[in-house]
């Protein structure tokens, strides 16, 4: 047996790995690299296996950064079978073609500039007749704790990960020379406790751990305080007179923030007066798919939208599909929440937003998610006095805030207790994470249980004894 790590090795976007068993080659995510210098090269680069050799694929979840590299793996000869749940399954679709119509969009206006300097067009690294393409290749849908044997020697099962939607832990178990080893693949992790998803199932004992390190080295503020200080921003921001603009990730992130601010007008923490304005098509999309998986939420939510109730739909909330309708929410001064992707600012509407008010003092800046190195979130958070948003200078002058008790990846405390139930693996594989930024804490305090662990770098290799 042996396992490969081809993303997120040491960083946290891209992942990729891949593990050989079974007689299978069996890949676990294919996510696209976001944020760093190098991105758009190491995207179009070689992915470290032959594409046409994988037999399996499965998908943890819908996120970007694990599933937007599938086109780009089907547009290089894969012909396997992609296997996830019913929910990863719409939101992915719904991902990989937003990102190829950004790319189509992007290529389309770097060629401009080509054209007239006599060179070549530039190609986008797949367009959205690729994703529909690559859809076809998606089996059957599982179910969560369901065995679903891939042959005679090896057997997958999901498992809840609390993280989003739909989201995974993948149990593998595989029989190679009479011997049989299991490998839990930990995914992205929620924190229990989510304001709208129900917890994330605890893993088996296992021989080996993937696992990753988001907030390694972090512990999150209660969902209660982070709640209060959103508020304490919205109601401090509007008596300035200015708006409060909070780039968000189209799914969970937005719905659950759409779930506060409802709870919150209707308890009066928050003016009913307050304009809400989801200015994100695909999270528009995304909320409008969440409504089809009750099943998928906490009993609160749940129960909710089984009697027909919209637990997103807080009074005062607009969606802005059109972007004219976008346009038009830069010609308000003050009163305002504008949500808006992406959530790293790495593209997407939100740029606009910032760019019409970040420079005034009245306004605020809410960042509720993580922020890649390389990103424009990063630099904002990390105190940047001049950001630049379409070669334009723009001085930084409204108040930034960092609410992690919204953040959808567990923290420090929440990883120890998930990877506790695994018993005593022979080794731990450390992926999705800064090393200096929390996976080099979380590899200091497992090691101090006892346990090994390993850092595994982009395309590094282990034999699984």
């Amino acid at each position: 047996m042996k396992l490969s790590f081809h993303g997120a090795a040491q960083g946290v976007t891209g992942s990729c790995h891949l593990l050989q068993a079974g007689g299978l080659r069996i890949l676990i995510d294919c996510g696209m690299f976001q944020g760093a210098r190098h991105a758009d090269e190491e995207n179009a680069g070689d992915f470290g296996f032959e594409p046409s050799e994988i037999d399996f694929l499965l998908l943890t979840h819908a996120h970007l950064d694990h599933c937007g590299r599938i086109p780009l793996l089907v547009k290089r000869g894969f012909a396997g079978t992609i296997i996830t749940t019913a929910a990863t399954r719409e939101l992915s679709k719904l991902i990989m073609m937003d990102s190829a119509h950004i790319q189509e969009e992007d290529a389309a206006r770097a060629s401009r500039h080509k054209r007239r300097g006599g060179k070549d067009d530039i190609r986008p690294l797949y367009d959205q007749i690729d994703v529909l393409f690559a859809l076809d290749f998606f089996g059957r849908n599982v179910s969560y704790d369901e065995d679903v044997a891939l042959n005679d020697a090896v057997k997958i099962r999901f498992i809840n990960a609390g993280h989003i939607l739909g989201s995974a832990s993948v149990v593998v178990e595989a029989t190679e020379n009479e011997a049989t080893r299991r490998i839990v693949f930990s995914g992205d992790l929620g924190s229990p406790g989510h304001a709208i998803l129900s917890n994330s199932t605890p893993p088996p004992e296992c021989d080996y751990v993937v696992m990753e390190t988001t907030y390694g080295g972090r512990m999150h503020k209660d969902r209660e305080a982070s709640n209060a200080e959103l508020n304490e921003v919205i109601v401090n921001t509007i008596a300035r007179g200015g708006n409060v603009v909070i780039p968000t990730f189209a799914m969970e992130r937005t719905q659950e923030l759409l779930f506060h601010l409802k709870n919150a007008i209707d308890s009066k923490d928050l003016p009913g007066s307050v304009a809400i304005f989801l200015d994100s098509p695909m999270a528009i999309s995304a909320t409008e798919i969440f409504k089809r998986h009750a099943n998928g939420f906490s009993p609160e939510v749940r129960d909710a939208m089984l009697s027909g109730k919209n637990p997103f739909h807080p009074r005062g909330l607009r969606f802005t599909r059109q972007v004219e309708e976008s346009k038009a929410i830069n010609r308000i001064r003050g009163g305002a929440v504008i949500m808006a992707g992406s959530g790293m600012c790495t593209g997407g509407r939100v740029r606009q937003h910032l760019k019409h008010n970040i420079w005034r003092p009245d306004c605020s800046i809410v960042f509720v998610g993580f922020a890649a190195e390389g990103t424009l979130a990063r630099q904002i958070v990390d105190g940047a006095k001049h950001i630049k948003i379409s070669g334009e200078d723009i001085q930084v002058k409204a108040d930034i805030h960092t609410i992690n008790g919204f953040s959808a990846h567990a923290d420090q405390r929440e990883l120890l207790y998930w990877v506790s139930h695994t018993g005593r693996p022979k080794t731990v594989f450390l992926v999705h994470g800064d090393f200096d930024r929390g996976m080099s804490d979380m590899k200091a305090e497992l090691e101090k249980k006892g346990l090994t662990v390993e850092c595994p770098t982009l395309h590094s290799a282990v034999e699984l004894e």
